[in-house]
């Protein structure tokens, strides 16, 4: 699978996600919820009316930080830190299988994997802990955490939520596995779309057969191309994939078979702004 990914910013803790966490104390399990009106391209999911990705179309891939996306672009994807972009298909960034570096000591201690010698996980690439969700218990008191996070992206007007590191399992030791991870990503989603929010799966294609029980909405995948991956995205998520490719020969590869089903980018690892030096966006 592709290690790399673009850098995240730290967490935002607004008063307005507690507020907006407290006013859904009464939704049910279930995800049961008023949700706004996103009645424009709008599916049925597996909880709520949402609106899907309007696949394929110009995509960009802007978690490193916000700018004025290109002409032709209609679907951006920021974190969750940053505003929407107006007028376009937004996709809210958050990191919720692992805790950032400047993050990790705002986790309870029981909350973050440990060995049997009682050290913290870490996935070595990013410097990130992974968070224990090898519980029902651990599952639900993390996922209220990051459910806070959702509501953000549902309060600032966001249509979508991708909560990266779906595949941490396989980066733990043997200490989760593939069940707790899509049991885990099932809560997320029961919370986004009772915001009316649809929800992306990250990477992971060994799991995109259990998209429907995990009620998952589309994907956002990152080196469909280099990895000969994007067929079976495509296949699990009826076309509903957004594709960022980070070399040239990524890029050609996954337009060549999918250019006219998927959504494309070419961006550079770091998912740096126009004004850095690193910066690379392609379509072609």
């Amino acid at each position: 699978m592709p290690a790399k990914r673009g850098p995240r910013t730290g967490f935002l803790r607004a008063a307005a996600a507690l507020v907006a966490l407290a006013a859904l104390a009464s939704c049910t399990s279930d995800g049961d919820g008023t949700a706004p009106d996103r009645s424009t391209d709008s599916t049925r999911s597996s909880s709520e009316a949402v609106r899907l990705p309007p696949v394929p179309d110009g995509f960009d891939y802007q978690i490193g930080g916000a700018y004025t996306p290109p002409a032709g672009v209609r679907i951006v994807a920021r974190d969750r830190t940053a505003e929407p972009a107006r007028g376009l298909y937004n996709i809210c960034y958050v990191n919720a299988f692992q805790a950032q570096p400047d993050e990790q000591d705002d986790w309870p201690d029981d909350l973050l994997l440990r060995d049997e010698d009682g050290e913290v996980v870490i996935d070595s690439d990013w410097d990130e802990a992974l968070l224990d969700i090898g519980t029902p218990a651990k599952r639900k008191r993390v996922a209220a955490r990051v459910d806070q996070w959702i509501d953000g992206c549902a309060d600032k007007g966001f249509d979508a939520v991708e909560p990266d590191n779906y595949d941490s399992y396989t980066r733990s030791r043997g200490l989760l596995n593939a069940d707790d991870a899509v049991s885990f990503i099932k809560l997320l989603s029961r919370r986004a779309h009772a915001r009316g929010l649809a929800i992306a799966q990250k990477n992971t294609v060994e799991l995109a057969d259990r998209r429907s029980r995990a009620g998952l909405d589309f994907a956002v995948v990152e080196e469909c191309g280099a990895y000969d991956e994007c067929g079976e995205y495509a296949d699990a998520f009826d076309d509903r994939v957004v594709v960022v490719e980070y070399t040239d020969k990524g890029l050609k590869k996954a337009r060549s078979g999918f250019g006219d089903r998927l959504s494309i980018v070419r961006r550079d690892v770091q998912v740096s702004t126009p004004d850095s030096d690193d910066y690379v966006r392609r379509t072609r």
